[in-house]
């Protein structure tokens, strides 16, 4: 095979391609917009879920907050009763105390007016 025959043959193949290359980049540029339209709904397809899941995570997140104040509020209340209880019983307990030292308070004044007494009767 000459030169010419082989450049030939190359124009043919070269005008071949050319034939044939509008069409590809044709048909690659609508694959490509295909790609893009899907990938578009793909994204707007995640987002959507991730709102949705966000939207599910902060109702849950309410719920829970809710829950956790009322089982403070009730923890709250039982700590205030608890209180008052051992606030009333160290009230008894102190007044008690306080009677018990003033019986013998009055005891000793008793004694000592009694010695007194006697005291006085012996002068």
């Amino acid at each position: 095979m000459t030169t010419e025959e082989r450049l030939y043959k190359l124009e043919g193949i070269v005008e071949g391609v050319m034939a044939t290359l509008p069409e590809r980049i044709s048909s690659l540029e609508v694959r490509i917009d295909l790609l893009r339209k899907e990938l578009k709904e793909d994204i707007n397809s995640l987002r959507q879920e991730f709102k949705a899941d966000v939207a599910a995570l902060e109702g849950r997140l309410q719920e829970q907050m809710t829950s956790l104040r009322q089982e403070l509020k009730a923890d709250m209340a039982s700590l205030r009763q608890e209180l008052k209880g051992d606030m009333a019983a160290l009230r008894q307990e102190l007044k008690a105390d306080i009677n018990t030292a003033l019986n013998r308070l009055m005891l000793y004044f008793s004694a000592l007016a009694v010695i007194l007494a006697l005291l006085t009767l012996w002068r």
